[in-house]
C-alpha cells in the first residue's frame, strides 16, 4: 500500500512543539481530513491545541507502507508516527 505522510507540528501547553507524521492512503488529498486525524490523536493524548492546519500539518511524502501502518489505515483511516514531546 503507497501511504502519504503528513508532517505535524504542534505547540503544547508547556512550550514543547510536539512533533509527529499523519500517515494516510495515498490518494487521501483533503487537508481537512487529515486536520481531523491529527486532532483525533490529540485528544487522545489529552493534548490541548488550536486546530491542526496548513501552518502546522503538510503533505511530506509517498512510501510504502508497513503491515502495522497499512492495518491501522484500513481500521481506522490514519497511522500515527509519533517522533517528539508526543509523551
Amino acid at each position: 500500500m503507497e501511504v502519504a505522510v503528513w508532517d505535524t507540528y504542534v505547540l503544547k501547553e508547556d512550550g514543547n512543539k510536539m512533533h509527529f507524521d499523519i500517515v494516510v492512503r495515498e490518494e487521501e488529498k483533503n487537508p481537512d481530513v487529515i486536520y481531523k486525524y491529527g486532532q483525533a490523536f490529540l485528544k487522545g493524548k489529552s493534548v490541548v491545541s488550536e486546530l491542526v492546519t496548513s501552518k502546522e500539518c503538510e503533505f511530506c511524502h509517498i512510501e510504502n507502507a508497513s503491515e502495522k501502518v497499512a492495518k491501522d489505515i484500513e481500521d481506522k483511516g490514519y497511522h500515527i508516527i509519533e517522533m517528539e514531546n508526543c509523551d
